[in-house]
């Protein structure tokens, strides 16, 4: 098994992988963290808790000591992994280990998305009951281990066995300190619509540095990700530790670093927009944090996260499956459609090998703008005199598959469904009710809204041969506030919207197994790992300016796989930008992702028909490799103008490497790519006939020449006998 308990029973060790996560019960029954990083041998660490107290210091000794669940009370002074407001009204809280069980395999979270296993030899976990008798809390940490990865998913839940209510102020999937924090750096993906997820690289310093969500969704602001690491530590070599939130809404995320230096990095519930009274008897669960550590650097990391959340977290047929080259509508119509144009477009798609049309906003009520309609989810006869089901069958018939838009979760105060149910939307009762986009937000917490959507949304989905979904999500939350939730329990709101739109999704992505789904929420507003369990890509940015891009995949690439991230190429000049950029690099940008168009193709000329025919073909040869192999960054487009990656099949004989070049400047050299991920003693050879090795290629590198801006360049090497 990858969990290991000593001989005394008090220390336990995850070791997957390449790395171990080290578990302590001190004489007090406290559980510590002993260790986290590369492999150690069993049995050979020793806990003294001089290792964490200075020769003299005003503080109080356990505000020093490596708590895995630090609690408030007793002289620890951090953001508890487990905060109360207790029947005396008091915070205190002591947690001593009751028991533990070790078992193979991983169990599913009630209600909530996590990772799982598929054969109980993939993982081992160890289940802790933790309990303080005096306030009546027993917490559940259960810890997972991936074996190949060495990836540890913790979660907790926390029961009120007393008979006074019990409000819990402060929840953390995980609370991870770690040894040294000077010449650290953290690492976070921060943005805003259209420009998501930069990676923001910044000294640890001192105190304590946050990031969070507080608007219902974990943001385009912020992703729930944040890292730590080595300050020579790059894309491959050096340590980084790192903690991923499988959870869609409001989150916080901190690194503290204490007054001996040593830093704790935390990721759980926002205690700004949190709180949970807990009944007697009741249970809270908590989302689930994934740790990652790596010795070999940010590649490294994302390599972990990549295949677990590739194939351990998305599910269902389209999990493995190769995703179909699409054409959306949006950019080239916008609201602006007949059935008529849309079946040019369509005829033009078949007509270059495209294999699914997605039918994007303005098929239902009176939808010709952005400000009615939405909850009414009935066909536009007007637009559609076929309706769904004639338009499905007729783009069947030209060879193409058929999708749609939906943004199920908002309603518009114009629209049928808010006349008749005007408190269904989150609000504040006499106060008025703030609109984003002419919309308002269903209160999902309330079991009889999911029940209409997932009926609304069911009967659409059965009336028609759909077999694509875009589920959007435009604007985040004002007035988050249940009206059906009594005032105790307001502060509850946002986190039973997500779990009301989590039964909502898993009700039907389960009754609809063949429809691909795909996320979206103003872009990438929701790009993280609760949506992926759900819906296995994301729409990874509105922003489809192919430069924009190139930062926008990057970024992204540091928590998510490709396999997970849509990509267009859309009409110039770019709608976004107003930069126009070449076919072949639009395309060489989105080959880099779920490949599509985002333009009006009836509106291009022969010659650009014929080149978009020729990304077609290049997609479907290349994308296997581009799902499923590894991912490997080689340039920065934050550190300078050029930009490079590539992907590696599993057994490492086909390779495809993408450089791209924004600006040109006076003599510059042309561009040197160390590789990775080869076979050090194999040849390679590109289409050409020209052959590489292995060694060669990975030390001193392929030479590739981009001479002027907005150029872009794929090779690809296959091995090759000797």
């Amino acid at each position: 098994m990858s969990v290991h308990v000593n001989e005394r029973r008090d220390t336990f060790y995850l070791s997957g992988g390449s790395s171990s996560y080290v578990l302590h019960q001190d004489a007090q029954g406290r559980l510590m963290n002993l260790y986290w990083g590369p492999s150690v041998a069993d049995d050979s660490l020793l806990f003294r808790p001089e290792d964490y107290q200075p020769g003299a210091s005003f503080d109080l000794p356990v505000s020093l000591l490596p708590l895995e669940l630090p609690t408030c009370g007793a002289g620890w002074y951090g953001t508890p992994a487990v905060g109360v407001r207790n029947a005396w009204g008091d915070d205190m809280l002591a947690l001593t280990v009751r028991s533990f069980e070790i078992f193979s395999g991983k169990k599913p979270l009630p209600g909530l998305p996590a990772t799982y296993t598929e054969s109980d030899a993939e993982a081992d976990s160890i289940v802790f009951v933790l309990e303080d008798a005096f306030a009546c809390i027993t917490v559940t940490a259960t810890f997972t281990v991936f074996n190949d990865s060495g990836a540890v998913t913790r979660s907790l839940r926390i029961l009120n066995s007393g008979k006074a209510p019990v409000r819990l102020t402060s929840v953390l999937s995980a609370s991870v300190p770690l040894w040294g924090g000077k010449g650290m750096d953290l690492i976070h993906l921060k943005g805003a619509w259209a420009r998501e997820r930069a990676v923001i690289r910044t000294p640890a310093g001192e105190g304590e540095y946050r990031i969070s969500s507080a608007r219902g969704a974990s943001g385009h602001e912020e992703n729930p990700f944040l890292a730590l690491c080595d300050r020579s530590t790059d894309e491959f070599s050096g340590n980084i530790w790192s903690l991923s939130l499988v959870y869609s809404g409001s989150f916080a995320a901190s690194c503290r670093v204490d007054s001996a230096g040593h830093p704790r990095l935390n990721i759980g519930m926002n205690p700004e927009t949190f709180s949970w009274l807990l009944d007697s008897g009741e249970s809270f669960q908590s989302p689930e944090a994934v740790m990652v550590f790596s010795d070999t650097g940010l590649n490294g990391m994302s390599a972990i996260y990549h295949r677990l959340y590739r194939t351990r977290l998305a599910r269902g047929r389209w999990r493995d499956a190769v995703r179909p080259v699409l054409i959306n509508n949006w950019e080239g119509t916008y609201f602006d459609f007949t059935e008529e144009r849309l079946l040019s477009i369509a005829e033009k798609a078949s007509g270059i090998g495209i294999e699914l049309f997605v039918l994007d906003d303005g098929w239902f009520g009176r939808r010709d703008s952005d400000n009615c309609s939405l909850g009414d989810w009935t066909v536009n006869l007007k637009k559609l005199p076929s309706g769904l089901k004639g338009l499905a069958e007729k783009i069947n018939a030209l060879g193409l598959r058929f999708g749609l838009w939906f943004e199920p979760e908002m309603v518009s105060p114009d629209s049928d469904l808010y006349r008749e149910h005007p408190d269904w939307c989150l609000h504040i009762p006499g106060r008025p009710r703030t609109q984003g986009r002419n919309q308002l937000i269903l209160d999902l917490s309330r079991r009889e809204v999911q029940d209409y959507i997932i009926s609304s949304v069911s009967t659409v989905l059965s009336s028609a041969h759909i077999e694509y979904v875009k589920w959007d999500m435009n604007r985040n939350m004002s007035e988050a506030f249940s009206s059906a939730l009594p005032s105790e329990r307001k502060m509850e709101t946002q986190h039973r919207y997500m779990l009301g739109l989590y039964r909502v999704l898993d009700q039907i992505t389960s009754a609809f197994p063949q429809i691909l789904f795909e996320s979206c929420s103003g872009g990438g507003g929701r790009f993280d790992p609760g949506m992926l369990f759900y819906m296995p890509q994301t729409w990874t940015s509105d922003d489809t300016d192919a430069l924009e891009r190139l930062r926008l995949q990057y970024g992204t690439s540091m928590v998510y796989p490709v396999s997970a991230m849509g990509a267009h190429v859309s009409a110039v000049p770019n709608h976004q930008t107003g930069r126009s950029v070449s076919m072949r690099m639009r395309g060489e940008v989105a080959m880099a992702g779920n490949f599509g168009f985002e333009l009006d193709l009836a509106s291009l000329s022969e010659a650009e028909l014929a080149e978009a025919a020729s990304l077609v073909s290049r997609v479907k040869s290349i994308r296997s490799l581009t799902f499923s192999g590894s991912f490997h960054r080689l340039l920065s487009p934050f550190e300078g103008g050029d930009t490079a990656w590539m992907f590696v099949s599993d057994d490492r004989t086909d390779v495809l490497v993408f450089a791209y070049r924004t600006l040109v400047s006076p003599n510059m050299p042309p561009l040197r790519l160390r590789l990775a991920g080869l076979k050090k003693d194999a040849w390679y050879a590109d289409e050409e006939g020209k052959r590489f090795h292995g060694s060669a290629l990975m030390n001193q590198g392929i030479t590739i020449q981009l001479r002027g801006s907005f150029l872009s360049q794929v090779i690809r090497l296959t091995a090759v006998s000797p």
